[in-house]
Protein backbone atom coordinates (compact mmCIF):
# COMPACT_ATOMS: atom_id res chain seq x y z
CA UNK A 1 0.00 0.00 0.00
CA UNK A 2 1.21 3.50 -0.83
CA UNK A 3 1.45 6.02 1.97
CA UNK A 4 -0.45 9.26 1.51
CA UNK A 5 -1.42 12.25 3.61
CA UNK A 6 -5.00 11.21 2.82
CA UNK A 7 -4.76 8.20 5.09
CA UNK A 8 -3.43 10.00 8.16
CA UNK A 9 -5.68 10.47 11.19
CA UNK A 10 -7.13 13.88 11.97
CA UNK A 11 -8.59 15.47 15.09
CA UNK A 12 -11.89 17.20 14.23
CA UNK A 13 -13.17 18.83 17.38
CA UNK A 14 -13.74 15.99 19.79
CA UNK A 15 -13.59 13.31 17.09
CA UNK A 16 -10.53 11.45 15.90
CA UNK A 17 -11.05 10.67 12.22
CA UNK A 18 -9.23 7.55 10.99
CA UNK A 19 -8.30 9.28 7.73
CA UNK A 20 -8.77 12.57 5.89
CA UNK A 21 -11.20 11.16 3.34
CA UNK A 22 -14.69 12.60 3.73
CA UNK A 23 -17.80 11.17 2.09
CA UNK A 24 -19.57 14.18 0.60
CA UNK A 25 -23.32 14.70 1.01
CA UNK A 26 -25.23 13.32 -1.99
CA UNK A 27 -28.99 13.16 -2.48
CA UNK A 28 -30.11 9.58 -3.21
CA UNK A 29 -33.91 9.79 -2.70
CA UNK A 30 -34.21 6.46 -0.86
CA UNK A 31 -36.45 7.66 1.98
CA UNK A 32 -40.17 6.93 1.77
CA UNK A 33 -42.90 9.29 0.58
CA UNK A 34 -43.18 10.73 4.10
CA UNK A 35 -39.46 11.58 4.17
CA UNK A 36 -38.73 8.78 6.66
CA UNK A 37 -35.40 6.96 6.17
CA UNK A 38 -35.71 3.36 4.98
CA UNK A 39 -33.85 0.26 6.15
CA UNK A 40 -31.60 0.07 3.07
CA UNK A 41 -30.09 3.42 4.03
CA UNK A 42 -28.39 1.82 7.04
CA UNK A 43 -26.65 -0.66 4.76
CA UNK A 44 -25.64 2.07 2.31
CA UNK A 45 -23.91 4.18 4.93
CA UNK A 46 -22.46 1.18 6.76
CA UNK A 47 -20.77 0.08 3.53
CA UNK A 48 -19.03 3.47 3.32
CA UNK A 49 -17.90 3.69 6.95
CA UNK A 50 -14.28 3.48 5.83
CA UNK A 51 -14.42 7.25 5.31
CA UNK A 52 -12.91 9.36 8.05
CA UNK A 53 -16.25 11.15 8.22
CA UNK A 54 -19.54 10.57 6.41
CA UNK A 55 -21.73 13.59 5.72
CA UNK A 56 -25.22 12.38 4.90
CA UNK A 57 -27.38 13.40 2.01
CA UNK A 58 -29.28 16.65 2.41
CA UNK A 59 -31.93 16.12 5.10
CA UNK A 60 -34.90 18.39 5.66
CA UNK A 61 -34.96 20.18 9.02
CA UNK A 62 -38.65 21.00 8.58
CA UNK A 63 -41.68 20.15 6.43
CA UNK A 64 -41.19 23.39 4.49
CA UNK A 65 -37.64 22.30 3.68
CA UNK A 66 -38.52 18.92 2.15
CA UNK A 67 -38.74 20.18 -1.43
CA UNK A 68 -37.57 17.06 -3.28
CA UNK A 69 -39.34 13.69 -3.49
CA UNK A 70 -38.13 11.05 -1.04
CA UNK A 71 -35.37 13.03 0.64
CA UNK A 72 -35.14 12.17 4.34
CA UNK A 73 -36.16 14.49 7.13
CA UNK A 74 -35.17 14.89 10.78
CA UNK A 75 -38.14 16.91 12.03
CA UNK A 76 -40.37 14.25 13.62
CA UNK A 77 -40.01 11.24 15.90
CA UNK A 78 -40.56 8.65 13.17
CA UNK A 79 -37.61 10.09 11.30
CA UNK A 80 -35.43 10.22 14.42
CA UNK A 81 -36.13 6.55 15.14
CA UNK A 82 -35.47 5.58 11.50
CA UNK A 83 -32.06 7.30 11.54
CA UNK A 84 -30.90 5.42 14.65
CA UNK A 85 -30.05 2.17 12.79
CA UNK A 86 -28.00 4.25 10.32
CA UNK A 87 -25.84 5.91 12.96
CA UNK A 88 -25.45 2.64 14.86
CA UNK A 89 -24.35 0.78 11.73
CA UNK A 90 -21.71 3.41 10.95
CA UNK A 91 -20.45 3.57 14.53
CA UNK A 92 -20.29 -0.23 14.77
CA UNK A 93 -17.88 -0.13 11.81
CA UNK A 94 -15.73 2.50 13.54
CA UNK A 95 -17.02 5.38 11.43
CA UNK A 96 -18.15 8.91 12.23
CA UNK A 97 -21.22 10.56 10.71
CA UNK A 98 -22.66 14.09 10.49
CA UNK A 99 -26.11 14.80 9.09
CA UNK A 100 -26.47 17.58 6.53
CA UNK A 101 -29.41 19.87 7.30
CA UNK A 102 -30.78 21.06 3.96
CA UNK A 103 -33.76 23.39 3.84
CA UNK A 104 -34.61 23.64 0.15
CA UNK A 105 -36.34 27.02 0.41
CA UNK A 106 -37.56 28.09 -3.03
CA UNK A 107 -36.13 24.95 -4.71
CA UNK A 108 -39.27 22.96 -4.01
CA UNK A 109 -42.62 21.93 -5.40
CA UNK A 110 -45.82 21.68 -3.33
CA UNK A 111 -46.36 18.09 -4.51
CA UNK A 112 -43.16 17.09 -2.71
CA UNK A 113 -44.00 18.82 0.57
CA UNK A 114 -45.94 17.30 3.47
CA UNK A 115 -49.51 18.44 3.95
CA UNK A 116 -49.69 21.97 5.34
CA UNK A 117 -46.15 22.90 4.32
CA UNK A 118 -45.37 25.70 1.88
CA UNK A 119 -42.60 26.85 -0.42
CA UNK A 120 -40.82 29.74 1.29
CA UNK A 121 -37.85 31.94 0.41
CA UNK A 122 -36.19 35.26 1.30
CA UNK A 123 -37.85 36.90 -1.72
CA UNK A 124 -40.67 35.88 -4.09
CA UNK A 125 -38.34 35.13 -7.00
CA UNK A 126 -38.83 31.80 -8.74
CA UNK A 127 -35.73 30.11 -10.19
CA UNK A 128 -35.72 30.93 -13.88
CA UNK A 129 -34.37 27.71 -15.34
CA UNK A 130 -34.63 25.05 -12.61
CA UNK A 131 -37.50 22.58 -12.65
CA UNK A 132 -38.48 20.12 -9.95
CA UNK A 133 -39.20 16.40 -10.33
CA UNK A 134 -42.33 15.07 -8.63
CA UNK A 135 -43.31 11.42 -8.32
CA UNK A 136 -46.92 12.30 -9.12
CA UNK A 137 -46.55 14.42 -12.27
CA UNK A 138 -42.91 14.24 -13.34
CA UNK A 139 -40.91 17.41 -13.93
CA UNK A 140 -42.77 20.58 -13.00
CA UNK A 141 -42.14 24.31 -13.15
CA UNK A 142 -41.26 25.66 -9.71
CA UNK A 143 -43.84 28.16 -8.42
CA UNK A 144 -42.99 31.51 -6.90
CA UNK A 145 -42.22 31.02 -3.22
CA UNK A 146 -43.88 32.88 -0.38
CA UNK A 147 -41.66 35.72 0.85
CA UNK A 148 -40.71 34.90 4.44
CA UNK A 149 -41.94 37.21 7.17
CA UNK A 150 -39.87 37.86 10.29
CA UNK A 151 -42.03 35.24 12.02
CA UNK A 152 -41.27 32.75 9.22
CA UNK A 153 -37.55 33.46 9.56
CA UNK A 154 -37.64 32.95 13.33
CA UNK A 155 -39.55 29.71 12.80
CA UNK A 156 -37.04 28.44 10.24
CA UNK A 157 -34.11 29.18 12.55
CA UNK A 158 -35.78 27.28 15.37
CA UNK A 159 -36.45 24.39 12.98
CA UNK A 160 -32.73 24.10 12.26
CA UNK A 161 -32.02 24.15 16.00
CA UNK A 162 -34.59 21.47 16.77
CA UNK A 163 -33.37 19.37 13.84
CA UNK A 164 -29.84 19.54 15.25
CA UNK A 165 -31.10 18.38 18.65
CA UNK A 166 -33.04 15.60 16.92
CA UNK A 167 -29.87 14.57 15.08
CA UNK A 168 -27.96 14.18 18.33
CA UNK A 169 -30.87 12.13 19.72
CA UNK A 170 -30.64 9.93 16.61
CA UNK A 171 -26.96 9.26 17.30
CA UNK A 172 -25.21 11.59 14.86
CA UNK A 173 -21.80 12.97 15.76
CA UNK A 174 -22.77 16.41 14.48
CA UNK A 175 -24.53 18.41 11.79
CA UNK A 176 -23.54 20.23 8.63
CA UNK A 177 -25.59 23.31 7.77
CA UNK A 178 -26.15 23.37 4.02
CA UNK A 179 -25.30 26.91 2.98
CA UNK A 180 -24.51 25.99 -0.62
CA UNK A 181 -26.02 24.88 -3.94
CA UNK A 182 -28.82 27.42 -3.97
CA UNK A 183 -30.80 26.25 -0.95
CA UNK A 184 -32.33 28.42 1.76
CA UNK A 185 -29.22 29.65 3.54
CA UNK A 186 -27.52 30.56 0.26
CA UNK A 187 -30.76 32.10 -1.00
CA UNK A 188 -30.33 34.63 1.81
CA UNK A 189 -26.60 35.13 1.12
CA UNK A 190 -26.90 35.76 -2.62
CA UNK A 191 -28.35 39.11 -3.82
CA UNK A 192 -29.77 37.42 -6.91
CA UNK A 193 -32.29 35.57 -4.72
CA UNK A 194 -32.47 38.03 -1.82
CA UNK A 195 -34.05 41.38 -2.66
CA UNK A 196 -35.15 42.14 0.88
CA UNK A 197 -34.93 45.66 2.26
CA UNK A 198 -35.18 44.72 5.94
CA UNK A 199 -32.43 43.53 8.32
CA UNK A 200 -32.04 40.25 6.36
CA UNK A 201 -31.22 41.85 3.02
CA UNK A 202 -29.19 44.54 1.35
CA UNK A 203 -25.54 44.76 2.38
CA UNK A 204 -23.24 41.91 3.30
CA UNK A 205 -24.19 41.99 6.97
CA UNK A 206 -27.90 41.72 6.20
CA UNK A 207 -27.61 38.94 3.65
CA UNK A 208 -25.35 36.99 6.03
CA UNK A 209 -27.61 37.46 9.05
CA UNK A 210 -29.80 34.38 8.51
CA UNK A 211 -26.81 32.05 8.03
CA UNK A 212 -25.06 33.40 11.10
CA UNK A 213 -28.16 33.25 13.30
CA UNK A 214 -28.79 29.65 12.28
CA UNK A 215 -25.15 28.80 13.01
CA UNK A 216 -25.05 30.64 16.33
CA UNK A 217 -28.24 29.10 17.70
CA UNK A 218 -27.28 25.63 16.50
CA UNK A 219 -23.90 26.00 18.22
CA UNK A 220 -25.68 27.06 21.41
CA UNK A 221 -27.95 24.03 21.18
CA UNK A 222 -25.47 21.20 20.53
CA UNK A 223 -21.95 22.67 20.82
CA UNK A 224 -19.58 24.28 18.32
CA UNK A 225 -17.51 21.10 17.91
CA UNK A 226 -20.60 19.42 16.45
CA UNK A 227 -21.50 22.07 13.85
CA UNK A 228 -20.01 22.56 10.38
CA UNK A 229 -21.27 24.50 7.37
CA UNK A 230 -21.05 23.95 3.62
CA UNK A 231 -20.50 26.94 1.34
CA UNK A 232 -20.24 27.20 -2.45
CA UNK A 233 -18.78 30.56 -3.49
CA UNK A 234 -19.72 31.10 -7.10
CA UNK A 235 -23.07 29.39 -6.80
CA UNK A 236 -23.92 27.95 -10.22
CA UNK A 237 -26.64 25.55 -9.06
CA UNK A 238 -30.38 26.17 -8.77
CA UNK A 239 -30.20 29.57 -10.46
CA UNK A 240 -27.65 30.94 -8.00
CA UNK A 241 -24.86 32.79 -9.80
CA UNK A 242 -21.64 34.64 -8.95
CA UNK A 243 -22.22 38.24 -7.88
CA UNK A 244 -20.39 41.50 -7.37
CA UNK A 245 -19.03 41.60 -3.82
CA UNK A 246 -18.79 37.82 -3.56
CA UNK A 247 -15.27 37.92 -2.09
CA UNK A 248 -16.28 40.46 0.53
CA UNK A 249 -19.35 38.40 1.45
CA UNK A 250 -17.54 35.11 1.95
CA UNK A 251 -14.61 36.70 3.78
CA UNK A 252 -17.11 38.33 6.15
CA UNK A 253 -18.85 35.00 6.68
CA UNK A 254 -15.56 33.20 7.31
CA UNK A 255 -14.52 35.68 10.01
CA UNK A 256 -17.91 35.53 11.72
CA UNK A 257 -18.02 31.72 11.57
CA UNK A 258 -14.57 31.68 13.17
CA UNK A 259 -15.94 33.78 16.04
CA UNK A 260 -18.75 31.24 16.51
CA UNK A 261 -16.19 28.43 16.65
CA UNK A 262 -17.72 26.12 14.05
CA UNK A 263 -15.79 22.87 13.73
CA UNK A 264 -15.35 23.22 9.95
CA UNK A 265 -16.19 25.01 6.75
CA UNK A 266 -16.84 22.69 3.80
CA UNK A 267 -15.95 24.52 0.56
CA UNK A 268 -17.35 23.03 -2.62
CA UNK A 269 -16.13 23.84 -6.13
CA UNK A 270 -18.36 22.34 -8.83
CA UNK A 271 -16.16 23.35 -11.76
CA UNK A 272 -15.46 19.69 -12.55
CA UNK A 273 -19.16 19.52 -13.49
CA UNK A 274 -18.94 22.47 -15.87
CA UNK A 275 -19.64 25.40 -13.57
CA UNK A 276 -17.30 28.40 -13.15
CA UNK A 277 -14.07 27.71 -11.26
CA UNK A 278 -13.91 29.01 -7.69
CA UNK A 279 -10.63 30.96 -7.66
CA UNK A 280 -7.89 29.44 -5.53
CA UNK A 281 -7.30 32.87 -4.00
CA UNK A 282 -10.90 32.96 -2.76
CA UNK A 283 -10.56 29.52 -1.18
CA UNK A 284 -7.31 30.56 0.47
CA UNK A 285 -8.88 33.80 1.68
CA UNK A 286 -11.75 31.93 3.33
CA UNK A 287 -9.33 29.42 4.85
CA UNK A 288 -7.08 32.15 6.26
CA UNK A 289 -9.94 34.12 7.80
CA UNK A 290 -11.68 31.09 9.28
CA UNK A 291 -8.46 29.63 10.74
CA UNK A 292 -10.17 26.33 11.51
CA UNK A 293 -10.66 23.05 9.68
CA UNK A 294 -11.52 23.40 5.99
CA UNK A 295 -12.92 20.52 3.94
CA UNK A 296 -12.22 20.97 0.24
CA UNK A 297 -14.49 19.32 -2.31
CA UNK A 298 -15.01 19.10 -6.04
CA UNK A 299 -13.85 16.51 -8.58
CA UNK A 300 -10.92 15.17 -6.58
CA UNK A 301 -9.08 11.91 -7.12
CA UNK A 302 -6.43 10.40 -4.86
CA UNK A 303 -3.53 12.34 -6.38
CA UNK A 304 -5.12 15.77 -6.67
CA UNK A 305 -6.56 15.43 -3.17
CA UNK A 306 -3.20 14.58 -1.65
CA UNK A 307 -1.55 17.42 -3.56
CA UNK A 308 -3.98 20.07 -2.30
CA UNK A 309 -3.70 18.76 1.26
CA UNK A 310 0.07 18.91 1.08
CA UNK A 311 -0.15 22.46 -0.25
CA UNK A 312 -2.34 23.43 2.70
CA UNK A 313 -5.42 24.45 0.70
CA UNK A 314 -7.54 22.44 3.14
CA UNK A 315 -7.27 19.89 5.93
CA UNK A 316 -9.71 17.23 4.72
CA UNK A 317 -11.01 16.26 1.26
CA UNK A 318 -14.58 15.26 0.39
CA UNK A 319 -15.26 12.76 -2.39
CA UNK A 320 -18.71 12.51 -3.94
CA UNK A 321 -19.45 10.32 -6.93
CA UNK A 322 -16.48 7.98 -6.36
CA UNK A 323 -18.18 6.94 -3.10
CA UNK A 324 -21.45 6.13 -4.89
CA UNK A 325 -19.98 3.26 -6.87
CA UNK A 326 -17.16 2.35 -4.51
CA UNK A 327 -18.31 1.66 -0.96
CA UNK A 328 -14.72 0.67 -0.16
CA UNK A 329 -13.25 3.80 -1.75
CA UNK A 330 -10.62 4.33 0.93
CA UNK A 331 -9.31 0.79 0.54
CA UNK A 332 -9.29 1.11 -3.25
CA UNK A 333 -7.31 4.33 -3.04
CA UNK A 334 -4.85 2.75 -0.62
CA UNK A 335 -4.26 -0.07 -3.08
CA UNK A 336 -4.40 2.13 -6.19
CA UNK A 337 -7.14 -0.23 -7.36
CA UNK A 338 -9.49 0.43 -10.26
CA UNK A 339 -12.72 2.21 -9.39
CA UNK A 340 -16.24 1.12 -10.35
CA UNK A 341 -18.18 3.55 -12.54
CA UNK A 342 -21.44 4.92 -11.10
CA UNK A 343 -24.78 4.05 -12.68
CA UNK A 344 -26.29 7.47 -13.37
CA UNK A 345 -29.73 6.01 -14.09
CA UNK A 346 -30.12 4.89 -10.47
CA UNK A 347 -28.91 8.00 -8.64
CA UNK A 348 -32.42 8.96 -7.46
CA UNK A 349 -34.50 5.84 -7.99
CA UNK A 350 -36.00 3.78 -5.14
CA UNK A 351 -34.51 0.44 -4.16
CA UNK A 352 -31.13 -1.24 -3.79
CA UNK A 353 -30.12 -1.26 -7.47
CA UNK A 354 -27.30 1.22 -7.97
CA UNK A 355 -27.35 1.92 -4.23
CA UNK A 356 -26.10 -0.98 -2.12
CA UNK A 357 -25.15 -3.49 -4.83
CA UNK A 358 -21.79 -2.14 -6.05
CA UNK A 359 -19.02 -4.75 -5.72
CA UNK A 360 -16.22 -4.36 -3.20
CA UNK A 361 -12.64 -5.51 -3.67
CA UNK A 362 -12.31 -9.24 -3.19
CA UNK A 363 -9.00 -8.71 -1.47
CA UNK A 364 -10.32 -6.03 0.85
CA UNK A 365 -10.40 -7.30 4.41
CA UNK A 366 -12.54 -4.49 5.81
CA UNK A 367 -13.52 -0.90 5.30
CA UNK A 368 -14.07 -0.38 9.00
Amino acid sequence: MNKSILFETYQLGGLELKNKVIMAPMTRSRADQNHVPTSIMAKYYEQRAGAGLIITEGTAPSPNGAGYPRIPGIYNQDQIEAWKPVTKAVHDKGGKIFIQLMHTGRIAHPLNLPEGAEVVAPSPIAPASTEMYTDQEGSQKIPVAKEMTKKDIDQAIEEYVQAAKNAIEAGFDGVELHGANGYLIEQFINPGSNRRTDEYGGAVEGRSKFALEVAAKTVNAIGADKVGIRLSPGGAFNDINPFDGQEETYYFLAKKLKELGLVYIHLVDHSSMGTPVVPKELKEGIRDRFEGTVIISGGYDRNTAASDLEDGLGHLVAFGRPFLANPDLVERMKQNAELNDPDFDTFYTPGEKGYTDYPELETSSSVG
